[in-house]
């Protein structure tokens, strides 16, 4: 049977089991023309504004 050429210690096989390491969600912030909120740096989905001037028009 194969046996692994060196132990993993326990240090690093605590690190590797922590959920330190894992994303966060996504911060979100109003919208400053529609009060939608929307991911920051990211173009408002329901008013097409970004960084207070228009950048798209949105369909209803």
């Amino acid at each position: 049977m194969a046996v692994p050429a060196r132990r993993v210690s326990k240090t690093r096989r605590d690190k590797r089991r922590s959920n330190v390491w894992k994303m966060d969600a996504p911060q979100l912030e109003k919208c400053k023309n529609c009060g939608e909120y929307k991911r920051s740096h990211r173009l408002c989905g329901a008013c097409g504004y970004y960084n207070g001037r228009q950048v798209i028009t949105v369909e209803d």
